[in-house]
């Protein structure tokens, strides 16, 4: 394929299937405790708190990696940056099957996962920006972060399945430990094989391909009144998400546990849908604000529905909905971060605007704790209303591409 004697090459997908699978695999190993915490509680004797820590510690530590992970993805190569993040994750999965039975070692090992995950996620647009058209951007970080959505509803659901019973009635978690820690070194081997830094000649006009150092594209970030909207935006938005999806069973606490799954399963769901949808949308009318504006205004019904509502059905809608736009707007907004940040370096941009959502995401769990429920779901709404009016001050980042 070609367009204005720029050649695009079909290996794009095959580099966008490997990261897919890479990410999938990363979010797989954050959250596979999630669903089974009570029976975790039991096989490793401890309280609920230190298997929470298990996946809270992925948040604490993007905090400090993000932006270094970043500096090295933009300074040593995409592909090197992901070959880190592959080693780093088939290295410490295996080590968290082999020592399944400990504690100490499986911490260990999500410490080391955790420190894998920030060169992985941190890459998504760096991947659209060395092998797709700008047209096409939109819909690779989409994929790219469906894989993420595609993880966390494997681990949630697949993990349970996977746990046996003994004869005395415990549990072994062995087996399902292990599959997750072949699925880690089998796509290691798919980046280290398959993986190319860029193809023969960039998707686009030379003119567009230069970019800052990421010292230099920090100061730029900071410095850009849209990035500064953008990152406000996403201190919100993403932190609301991630107060709701690890609060789910709070917010849906007149429902049994079952219904609480479903519901937080649908909503999930919902970003699958949302995540390949939004960003097809935003290519095809080459635009990303009105996407932005109008994720920012449809995600506000599904929200109000969590906090006002207590019936299955009710809720079950209002999750779809939210997680459709909220879920389904977020590779809108890496991308707009990533054109409109310009000539700062796609993983800077990126890893600042998720480390965002990590700060904000810890914030928030720690309000629904101390001040409840309803009073923080209160919170997020006038929130949300506020990034309405932000996103309306946004300029259209893809003009200067077209």
């Amino acid at each position: 394929m070609s367009k204005s004697g720029i050649k695009i090459y079909p290996y794009r997908w095959v580099i966008l299937a490997i990261y897919f699978i890479i990410s999938a695999v990363i979010q797989m190993q954050w959250l596979t405790f999630a669903s089974v915490s009570g029976a975790a509680q039991e096989f490793y004797q401890t309280t609920a708190l230190r298997i929470d820590f298990l996946s809270i510690i992925y948040m604490i530590v993007f905090i400090a990696m993000s932006i270094p992970a970043s500096y090295i993805i933009d300074t040593w190569g995409l592909r090197k940056g992901l070959i880190i993040g592959a080693l780093l994750t088939g290295i410490f999965g295996t080590l968290k099957a082999w020592g399944g039975n400990s504690l100490f070692l499986v911490t260990v090992a999500q410490i080391g996962l955790a420190v894998a995950q920030p060169f992985i996620l941190n890459a998504v647009t760096k991947v659209g920006a060395k092998w797709f058209p700008v047209e096409e951007r939109a819909t690779a970080a989409g994929l790219g972060t469906l894989a993420q959505y595609v993880g966390i509803i494997i681990a949630l659901a697949v993990t349970p399945m996977l746990i046996q019973v003994t004869q005395s009635g415990g549990y072994d978690f062995v087996k399902m430990l292990w599959f997750y820690g072949i699925a880690s070194i089998v796509s290691a081997i798919l980046i280290i094989i398959f993986m190319r830094e860029e193809p023969p000649t960039p998707p686009m006009s030379d003119e567009f391909t230069q970019r800052t150092s990421p010292i230099a594209g920090i100061k730029e970030i900071f410095g850009n009144r849209d990035m500064i909207l953008l990152l406000i935006l996403f201190f919100i938005g993403l932190g609301i998400f991630n107060a709701v999806s690890t609060c789910i069973d709070q917010i849906c606490q007149n429902l049994t546990m079952d219904e609480t799954g479903i519901v937080g399963g649908i909503m999930l769901i919902g970003g699958v849908f949302g995540a390949v949808i939004l960003p097809t949308i935003s290519d095809k009318k080459r635009k990303r604000k009105p996407l932005i504006v109008t994720c920012m205004v449809l995600m506000l019904p599904g929200l109000i529905g969590l906090t006002f509502f207590n019936e299955f059905i009710p809720m079950m809608i209002s999750a779809f909905v939210f997680g459709f736009f909220m879920m389904g707007v977020g590779p809108v907004g890496f991308q707009y971060g990533a054109e409109r940040s310009y000539p700062a370096p796609e993983s800077t941009s990126q890893g600042i605007i998720l480390m965002m959502g990590q700060i904000s995401g810890i914030i928030f769990v720690f309000g629904v704790n101390k001040i409840g429920v309803f009073i923080t779901m209160i919170s997020f709404i006038i929130l949300t209303i506020l990034n309405i009016f932000i996103s309306t001050r946004l300029k259209e980042s893809m003009n200067k591409f077209l």
